[in-house]
């Protein structure tokens, strides 16, 4: 899954995200290879648990709980069980249930519409709907619909962020997320997946590093601090990114060796209303339309639209949500299933939890089975049991989406966050499934279409490790690499 972060303002506190580089793979990109060399061989059922249990049990795994289920695709028959009824930390594997539940609400043919209204003489309001995929390019187009409407300038252009109501990052994430590219903020106006970015250019050897933003607005608001050095060529690289939160203070630290490529930094905006603004500031100007002054103001009445932007269908956020493992992706679907009117109090977050868990018990997944707080699992407090991702992987399968739903998942050696795994092993290409990584969690829950026996369900989760994560992923391909060699006997 990728790295995950969190979304939303914690006070004074100092917050350092830190993105640790090894030059030959960079940190956003969590799931890293690790494909297990196991001999082929055939396994019969009633030889399985033993070879699981081989794996589980060994000595580097002594510490380690293990929720496990394994069964055929169509019938809830437990080829292994290991505590599979229990809650676990699913990470990433709550996009299951997200992508689940967001299919079979809105369909897979569903958009998410950005509209531009007439609010007065001269002023515009941009209405977001929380599409996740929007980003300059789809600026540039509204700004040129409304240049063919005849609009040459606007006196006042209103950002209206009232689609989403509540905290743009949940409470419940951990603060060492909340300021790495996978922890951007969650609102009802998204532009860029909510991420400025600049590239660090290594130099003469003993010399900062240079910095080249590729956004220059956003170069005028920040103060930085730039610590880092020009490392000689064949040196390691690591750089840390912290930021201040009550301030717009960067601090770069760390090295890069002379003569590497830049290095790309993403970092959360820190109010994704104003930045959407100054984004469309700058596409209006390309195309020759002025603009007096902005603001933020949340609701007003949707009279005359203007202007408009669809999302593509559902069918291609979910490839992006579940492929690439986008935590904004996932929690702005979540939100893009709750209900229509809520209760005052209620914010969208919890909304979508009601429906999620209203369309996952009609598929006939236990309710009990799972507590979420969020949509992405990059909560710590997000409980699933291995029981209940079967049952929505089983439940899934058997509806009209099924083929949509299981298209979205990374393909074993192929395919997202599954690429570099299982590569010349027998899982190759007959895995689909989701992975899961955050500290101490290791996750990978799908379908596996075997070559001798029939189409298996599994859900893996391992919880309460101090190890790496590339040691769980071993034990947990492992398994999965067994699960290829079952045949009837």
């Amino acid at each position: 899954m990728k790295l995950k972060v969190l979304h939303k303002p914690l006070g004074c506190l100092l917050l350092f995200l830190t993105t640790q580089i090894a030059f030959n793979s960079r940190v956003a990109q969590a799931q890293i290879k690790v494909a297990p060399a196991t001999e082929t061989k055939n396994i019969c059922p009633t030889q399985l648990g033993a070879a699981v249990d081989e794996v589980i049990n060994r000595p580097q795994y002594s510490r380690v709980r293990w929720g496990i289920l394994v069964q055929p695709l169509y019938k809830r028959q437990n080829l292994y069980s290991r505590d599979a009824e229990k809650y676990f930390t699913p990470a990433s594997n709550a996009k299951l249930l997200t992508t689940a539940a967001a299919l079979q609400q809105l369909g897979a043919n569903f958009r998410i519409r950005t509209s531009i209204y007439q609010d007065g003489i001269g002023v515009l309001r941009v209405v977001g709907r929380g599409d996740p995929s929007f980003s300059d390019t789809q600026l540039v187009e509204l700004a040129k619909q409304l240049k063919a409407k005849g609009i040459t300038q606007i006196r006042k252009l209103i950002a209206d962020d009232s689609y989403f109501q509540g905290d743009i990052v949940s409470p419940s994430w951990e603060w060492e997320d909340v300021y790495s590219d996978y922890g951007a903020p969650v609102n009802s106006l998204i532009v860029n997946e909510n991420l400025f970015s600049l590239n660090l250019i290594p130099q003469a050897v003993g010399k900062p590093l240079q910095l080249a933003w590729t956004d220059f607005n956003e170069a005028r608001l920040w103060q930085i601090i730039n610590q880092s050095v020009t490392a000689e060529e064949k040196q390691p690289g690591f750089i840390n990114v912290s930021r201040e939160l009550s301030g717009n203070v960067l601090r770069i630290q760390g090295q890069l060796p002379a003569k590497t490529d830049p290095f790309l930094v993403k970092v959360p905006v820190v109010d994704p209303n104003n930045y959407f603004l100054r984004r469309f500031r700058t596409a209006l100007i390309r195309e020759k339309i002025g603009l007096r002054e902005t603001a933020v103001i949340s609701g007003g009445v949707n009279q005359q639209e203007l202007a408009f932007i669809e999302s593509s269908p559902l069918s291609d956020l979910l490839m992006e949500t579940n492929q690439n493992s986008n935590n904004l992706y996932a929690e702005a679907l979540l939100r893009a299933i709750a209900l229509q009117p809520k209760k005052p109090e209620q914010t969208t977050v919890n909304a979508g939890l009601e429906v999620l868990k209203t369309t996952l018990t009609q598929l006939g997944v236990n309710p009990t089975g799972y507590s979420l707080v969020d949509g992405s699992g990059l909560s710590r407090h997000d409980l699933i049991s291995p029981e209940a991702l079967v049952q929505v992987l089983q439940a899934m399968a058997k509806t009209p989406a099924a083929s949509v739903y299981r298209s979205s998942l990374p393909v074993a050696g192929k395919s997202g966050t599954l690429k570099n795994r299982f590569k010349n092993t027998p899982a190759e290409g007959i895995v689909q499934a989701k992975t899961g990584t955050v500290t101490g969690v290791v996750s990978l829950s799908g379908y596996l279409n075997t070559p001798k026996y029939e189409p298996l369900v599994f859900s893996i989760i391992v919880n309460q490790s101090e190890q790496k994560a590339k040691a769980l992923r071993e034990g947990v391909d492992e398994i999965v690499v067994l699960l290829t060699q079952l045949q009837r006997c």
